[in-house]
């Protein structure tokens, strides 16, 4: 919707208007215009069309993630680096349905440009195993579940670990 940058100056004028609120006395209209700055600077650091596309992901309707995802313009400029990590991720696990190759490499720069909930990175580890031990790629996928038991804290992949690890002993 706005520049990340555009978001902090609508704040920053928000606050100055909540300050002259405060010095002519309307201290209610002065909170009020404070709270109205904090969600201009909640939206810098959580973009809203990723958390539109994260509700539709929790739905599994794809397409809807898609249409919200596209919706953001040149990524590298309008999103900060972890949002941008979180862009990739979703195009990850979009891409993980038909394309394993464009999958990997959405995972892998969603990795490296970081994820904030342990959780995500666990999730794109263990979808980068899969990717690997389809692709007969056996060590890489051995290093990766590892790493992604190691981060799963409250044990919601165990599952999906375990029935990794077998199929890779079928490998």
């Amino acid at each position: 919707m706005f520049n990340k940058n555009f978001k902090l100056i609508i704040a920053a004028i928000i606050i100055g208007l909540a300050v002259w609120q405060f010095i002519e006395g309307s201290i209610g209209n002065g909170i009020f215009l404070i709270l109205i700055s904090l969600v201009f600077v909640f939206l810098y650091f959580r973009n809203e069309f990723i958390l539109l596309a994260f509700l539709r992901m929790r739905k599994q309707d794809f397409e809807g993630v898609q249409k919200w995802l596209n919706k953001i313009k040149n990524p590298e400029t309008a999103l900060i680096t972890k949002q941008q990590g979180y862009y990739n991720y979703m195009h990850g696990i979009i891409y993980s349905q038909t394309n394993l190759t464009q999958a990997e490499k959405y995972f892998r720069k969603a990795l490296k440009l970081g994820l904030t909930m342990d959780y995500d990175v666990a999730m794109a580890k263990l979808s980068l195993a899969g990717i690997a031990m389809q692709k007969r790629r056996k060590r890489e996928a051995t290093t990766l579940l590892n790493e992604a038991k190691k981060l799963d804290k409250q044990n919601m992949l165990t599952d999906q670990i375990k029935m990794m690890q077998q199929q890779m002993k079928r490998i």
